[in-house]
């Protein structure tokens, strides 16, 4: 098992908070792909029977999702929650004067409401912020309420291939995100006992002019390098053109460089919570006789 620090899954939550608050004014300009994204995500409840009454955007950046969810179920209470209050106040600004919804900021992994709060959770290329899906995906289980539905796309891990392949041909040092595999997050919904979880992937690849494009979108997304197994300090000009070439060697016949992105979609519905108990030594046990998978109607 890989330490905290050198793992390519862990982020400085500090420093993850400061990219978001920094891209924040930026963001709808960079978000070419998170746009089609939401919008394809969102087309996807066109096949799953629900009318909610209480509905959560987890992640909801600058509200790229809240009209369309607002217009296709104008009855259910709408919630937006981020990391940082600057996109959560995009969101509901985007939302309108007339019912704008309640704004809430906190990490993935501590959601604050209460058990059984939504009948549908949307997160639209958020959930890659955490390293460990599990407590994520309980937190899920816990709000979403019985026969709800959890939709989401995250990135999966061929994202930004290629400056990662780049930046291995200067040095040693991590300077992409890893991502999750669309299998890892299945299992930490079925291990959390969300039901019937169903996956699929798409891949998009943008081209950029030059490396320093693509660098800018990443800042304006809030997606640079917040590892905690990043170098500290400014990266030096040799290492930097070092990286510059190799990803050059990519460019297609116009001159323009590919850059990957992975999306994972999927779906999950939410089961009665399970009796826990928590020992002395703060290990939580379910007992045998509680366990139980309801059926469903489709």
């Amino acid at each position: 098992m890989s330490e905290p620090a050198n793992d390519p899954l862990q982020l400085d939550p500090r420093v993850l908070r400061r990219r978001l608050e920094r891209a924040a004014p930026r963001f709808d300009d960079a978000a070419v792909l998170h746009r089609e994204v939401s919008r394809r995500l969102v087309e996807r409840l066109d096949y799953i029977r629900l009318q909610p009454t209480a509905m959560l955007d987890l992640g909801c950046a600058s509200g790229l999702n809240t009209q369309a969810l607002r217009k296709r179920y104008p009855r259910a209470d709408y919630y937006a929650m981020d990391l940082v209050a600057p996109l959560v106040a995009q969101t509901r600004r985007r939302a309108g004067r007339w019912r704008r919804p309640p704004g809430v900021c906190a990490g993935l992994d501590q959601l604050p409401f209460r058990n059984d709060s939504f009948d549908l959770v949307v997160s639209s290329l958020a959930l890659h912020r955490v390293p460990d899906l599990a407590p994520t995906a309980r937190e899920l289980q816990r709000v979403l309420r019985p026969d709800g539905v959890l939709l989401f796309a995250t990135f999966g891990p061929d994202t930004l291939d290629e400056l990662r392949t780049a930046w291995q041909a200067a040095d040693e040092t991590p300077h992409v995100h890893g991502f999750v595999d669309m299998h890892d997050i299945g299992d930490a919904l079925v291990n959390a006992r969300l039901a019937d979880p169903v996956m699929d992937m798409e891949h998009f690849t943008l081209t950029y002019a030059d490396v320093p494009a693509l660098i800018r979108d990443l800042d304006a997304l809030g997606l640079r390098n917040a590892l905690m197994a990043r170098q500290p300090g400014l990266t030096s000009r040799q290492r930097w053109q070092a990286m510059e070439t190799a990803y050059q060697a990519l460019a297609d016949a116009e001159g323009r460089l590919p850059a990957t992105w992975e999306i994972a979609y999927g779906h999950a519905w939410g089961t009665d919570a399970q009796q826990q108990i928590t020992g002395d030594d703060g290990a939580v046990r379910v007992p045998l006789d509680t366990l139980s998978m309801p059926h469903r109607q489709r």
